[in-house]
This record gives structure tokens, sequence and C-alpha cells, in this order.
């Protein structure tokens, strides 16, 4: 068995689009380094895991980097390649389109941050590829408090919101107050579980790390410089621990129903923050007081890290045991066809009234300053967007019509990675992880090959309660496609493991 490790910082300080929200944001500096991490692993088969730090693994910017990659080095087979994203909400746009703010200031082109991108992920890939060498590793699991559930459950329906939500509300709102007299509860659960792959030279010194985390990278999520969220101080108390040349790969485990933001025991974190780092912030929105919000996400980014890197060390100690110093390492991409979630003609006629209301009520520029035009404008054109999109897939739809999702499923000896390229809801990975063939098996998100902004694969119990992440707007596929992702991957698994 060869492994092989490349990184690249991708970060730039331009007045960039930072994805992640409905308003648009434009960038202030950087608050800390973007990269694109590679880690090439070989023997009867090639597999080149690419984890960058970005919101989604746009197929803008993944098509660009094979085809740098091919043009050098032919041999790599494209579907070699996985990429994911960490899914950190402070990364640059990689798409085209608003290039222009609401108040006519011009931002940097994303073809030209995409192509630097492209460059930097190529690179990251070649170095990993040309580095391959004969290597061991080990595995193992640990806990770490990271992910909550940020869908909070109600004893009474709280009906359609408001069309400026953004989606229509039910038993569930996404980050809703947990100080309501109808508070039920969280919708699901979290899962504390940390997979760890460690690489070793053949003089069994730590080459690099996997780092498995059920949950998104958002803490600094509202914020306009750029960052890499958490995994930046994962990065930093890593290099501390084993040393600044070990390489760390991070992966996004499903996630889609959970968010590093805690809902409830809020006075109760902002008192541990305050004594714990020194961090005095008011709990209040983030346009009243983005440096309190600031402050309380740095926080929380230590908190997360140190929790991480304290599970990393934990492992470390008995995953060393057993480390092995040979492994089939099989790749397969395969496509599996997906129920899609249709929209209604009730669902569309809603759509509607929404865009309608919308544009019988827009801002008068002359109200408000330039910045908080911007932030309103831009925000209601994300939400028309979205209601368009919405009407157009009902007139397009067919009842179980399929769509093919791509995954990649790896296998090192007893250890197996299965992608997908949704957010998906925890329980369909824990359904996979139960009923695989493999010691460990980790679940990675945010794969390329996706389906886009209605990326969210929400469970029969979300759909039903409604709410952001489990509506029309958010799901091209829904919970029978959900039971089809499984189903297909675990038969990819079984496949795999003989």
């Amino acid at each position: 068995m060869k492994i092989g490790w490349g990184r690249r910082e991708y970060s730039m300080n331009v007045p960039c689009n930072i994805p992640g929200q409905f308003h648009m944001r434009v960038s202030e500096g950087i608050m800390d380094p973007l990269y694109i991490t590679a880690m090439a692993v070989e023997r009867e088969d090639l597999a080149i895991f690419i984890s960058m730090d970005l919101t989604l693994p746009y197929e803008e910017l993944t098509s660009l980097i094979t085809k740098k990659v091919r043009a050098k080095y032919p041999e790599i087979p494209e579907s070699s390649l996985i990429y994911n994203a960490t899914h950190t909400h402070t990364a640059m746009q990689m798409f085209d389109g608003l290039e222009e703010t609401p108040d006519g200031f011009k931002v940097y082109p994303a073809e030209k941050t995409r192509e630097h991108a492209s460059s930097m992920g190529a690179e990251a890939v070649f170095e990993a590829y040309e580095s391959l060498q004969e290597a061991h590793y080990a595995f193992g699991y640990g806990y770490a408090v990271v992910g909550h559930s940020r869908r909070v459950l109600y004893s009474k329906d709280m009906g359609k919101a408001n069309p400026l939500s953004g989606a229509p509300n039910g038993h569930a709102i996404m980050y809703g107050p947990t100080n309501h007299p109808d508070f039920a509860g969280y919708e699901a659960g979290a899962d504390h579980f940390i997979n760890l792959l460690f690489t070793f030279d053949t003089g069994d010194r730590l080459t690099g790390i996997v780092v498995n985390v059920p949950c998104p990278s958002q803490t600094t999520e509202m914020q306009t410089k750029l960052s890499a969220d958490y995994w930046a101080e994962v990065r930093e108390y890593i290099a501390k621990e084993f040393g600044p040349e070990v390489y760390v790969l991070p992966e996004c485990a499903a996630a889609g129903d959970l968010s590093p933001r805690i809902l409830h025991y809020k006075e109760a974190e902002q008192r541990r923050m305050r004594l714990k780092y020194g961090l005095d912030y008011q709990l209040v929105p983030y346009f009243q007081d983005p440096e309190s919000n600031l402050k309380k996400a740095i926080g929380e980014r230590r908190d997360i890290a140190e929790r991480i890197v304290s599970a990393v060390k934990e492992v470390y100690q008995w995953a060393v045991k057993d480390i092995r110093d040979d492994a089939p390492v099989l790749h397969v991409r395969a496509e599996i066809p997906v129920r899609k979630r249709t929209v209604s003609k009730e669902e569309a006629e809603w759509c509607q009234e929404n865009i309608d209301a919308i544009k019988a009520s827009l801002p008068d520029p002359k109200s408000m300053t330039e910045a908080e035009y911007r932030v309103q404008m831009s925000k209601l054109d994300t939400i028309i967007y979205r209601n368009e999109r919405a009407i157009e897939r009902s007139r397009n739809e067919r009842e179980g019509e399929r769509i093919d999702t791509v995954v990649h499923i790896v296998r090192i000896g007893d250890v197996a990675f299965a992608t997908n390229c949704f957010e998906l809801y925890i329980d369909y990975m824990h359904q996979i992880q139960a009923r695989s063939p493999f010691i460990q098996t980790f679940i990675v998100e945010l794969s390329a090959e996706g389906s886009g902004g209605d990326g969210y694969l929400p469970t029969e119990r979300g759909k039903a309660n409604n709410g952001y992440s489990a509506s029309i707007f958010c799901n091209a596929v829904g919970p029978e496609g959900g039971r089809d992702l499984v189903e297909g991957t675990l038969d990819l698994l079984d496949q795999i493991s003989k």
C-alpha cells in the first residue's frame, strides 16, 4: 500500500462574494487560510481524496481541477478523484453571477477565484500523487461534542412562515427560538463519533490524519472575512501536538440536521466563554452587534477544536498498537438512482404568492444605508429565485422520477469510506454504518457531482415537520430517495468487502 499527501492554501485577499447566506457578503480580508488538502492511496486501485475548505464542492471548480490533473498525469483516472467540502460559510465564490452588489459595487470575478483555486487544488493533487510511497496506517474512533440538532420542534404547527424567511414552517423551525412556550425539544439527536485514520511512513512516523466529524464548519458563518472556521484551530492544535509536518484531511460526515450552534443554554455558554477564554459578548442578533457575535464564534471554535483534538490524542494512544503495513485498496465510483421529491401544484401556487408579495413590497433604497440595501435586496433576490426554481420544478417533474446520484466507495483494509453529494440527515448515516460489513465506515457528505442548491436529504420525520432544510426549496430528493441511497450504498459496501 502506498500513501501520499499534498496541501495548498487558496485564499485570496480580494473583495469577492462569500456564499452561504441568503444575503450577499463581500469579503474584507482573511481571518485564517483556506486550504485544499489531498491524500492519495494506492494498491489495487487508486483513490485521491481532495478536501476543500468550501461551502459546497462546486462542479465549476472540481471540473477545472480534474482537467488540470489529467493534463499533467493522464494516467490518473478521472473517477479516482474524490472531492468533498467542509461546508465553511466563509469561503470564496466559485460559481458565476453575483459579481456586482445591488448598490453597484464590483466584486472580484468568480472566474479568477476559480482559476486560482483550481491551480492550487491541482498542485495539492500533484504533490500527493508524486509523493506516493510505501506506507502504514491505523484507525479508530473517539468522542467529541461538536454538532447539535438545529431543527427545533414545537407542540403546535407554527404554520407557513413569512415569505421573507425563505421556507414554510410546520412543527419544526431551523434555529427556532427555544424559549417559546410551545418549544417541545429537538427533532434529532446528535452524533459524537469522530472517525479517524492515521497514516505513517515505513518507520511508523505519523504523516497525516483523516478527521471525519459529523458537523459542518459554520461557527463564524456570518462573518465577512475568509475562514476555514473551526478547522483552522483543529489544524493549529494538531500541529502543536503532533508536529507542523502532519497533514490534516477534514471530512464532514452526515450532518444535514446538525450545526455547531447551541440553541438553548445560551447564557451558560456565554458564562463559559467569559471564564474560559476571557471573551465578553452580548447575546444579540448578528447585525445588531457583529463584534459580539465574532467573539462568541471564536470561543465556540476554540472549544470545538479542543474537543476534536482531545479525541484525536486519545484515539492515537491506543490505535498505534495496531499499525498495519498492508491492506487492500479498492475504489468504486457508481451512480445510484434515487427517487426525487416533486413539487405539487398547490406548493407551486404558494411559491407564486410569495413572489408576488415580495415584489409588491420592495424596500425603498432611500430609506436605508447602501450596506443595508445590499443585504436586503440580495436576500430578496435569493428568495425569489428559490421560489421560481420550485415553480419550474413543478412544471417538469413527474411522480416517481429518479436521478442518478454519484457515490464513491473506498476500502482500505477494514475501513470503508462512502460519499454522497447531499447535506444528509444523520439517520441515514446510522442506517449505513449499522449494516456496513466494515469495522468502521466513514460517511462523507457534500462530495462532488451533487444536486446543487437543493441538496438537503431529510428523513420522513423531517419532511412531516417541514421547515428549512426539509422543505421543497431545499430538497431535490426526499425520504424515498434517502432509502434508495442507503440500500444502494450498502450493496456497494458489500461488494467491495468480498
